[in-house]
């Protein structure tokens, strides 16, 4: 058993290490830009929505249905839908650096949603206590709505990292790297299987581990 492994390791070790550290980069940096682009639309979401303090229906109308528009394309045809928006702004359409700007794309209108309806669960007591007392607006959005909704916003942010892992691997159709290019290319064209069941194995132990974090680190700022 021991020398399987170490000949598999062997033939497709730099491969697999070269494949993990792919989808890393496309994860992290599609996440992070995402929640730049996210988080503040997620906020005009909830602020500007009938009833709130910026209320704005016709802002809101165009924004709610911007969102919903994206999120109903699935992300393999938006992959290909936006190649020319890609090129634009990426200068390539393949690679780690090709596939950024899809993911992003496709991930902010989702961290959106998500940010949404975490600040749509805060109390809305606390922030009439808060305005009550001539807070103003901008620090009870960043001081006491973000605050109070950070259990809700760790794991919408943990479901959109996961949801991310999966559209990287769909990103190897179009030779993105990653995980999913390695299974694509080796597992499914040239019938490597051992290099799927790996690849697999891997992407499940990242997801356990990043749901696992999330719940804990969500958990500890409920009791914060």
């Amino acid at each position: 058993m021991f020398e399987v492994i170490t000949a598999f390791l062997n033939q497709w070790g730099d491969e697999i290490a070269e494949a993990i550290i792919a989808t890393i980069q496309m994860v992290v940096i599609a996440l992070g830009i995402s929640i730049v682009i996210g988080l503040p639309l997620g906020i005009l979401l909830v602020l500007t929505r009938p009833g709130k303090s910026l209320e704005n229906k016709y802002f809101f109308l165009f924004l709610n249905t911007l969102i919903n528009t994206i999120r109903s394309i699935p992300f393999i045809i938006l992959l290909f839908f936006i190649l020319p928006f890609t090129k634009l702004i990426a200068g390539t359409t393949i690679g780690v650096q090709g596939v950024i700007v899809p993911l992003v794309v496709s991930c902010s209108p989702y961290i959106a949603r998500l940010m949404e309806s975490a600040l749509l669960e805060v109390d809305r007591g606390v922030i009439e206590a808060y305005e009550a007392m001539g807070i103003k607006p901008r620090s009870i959005i960043w001081h006491v709505l973000v605050r109070e909704a950070r259990p809700g916003i760790i794991l919408g942010l943990t479901i959109a990292t996961i949801s991310l892992i999966g559209e990287t691997a769909m990103a190897g159709l179009v030779g993105a790297g990653g995980l999913g290019d390695l299974a694509y290319r080796f597992g499914h064209l040239r019938y490597e299987v051992d290099v799927m069941y790996v690849t697999v194995f891997i992407l499940i132990i990242m997801v356990q581990s990043i749901q696992t974090f999330g719940n804990r680190m969500s958990a500890r700022m409920k009791k914060g």
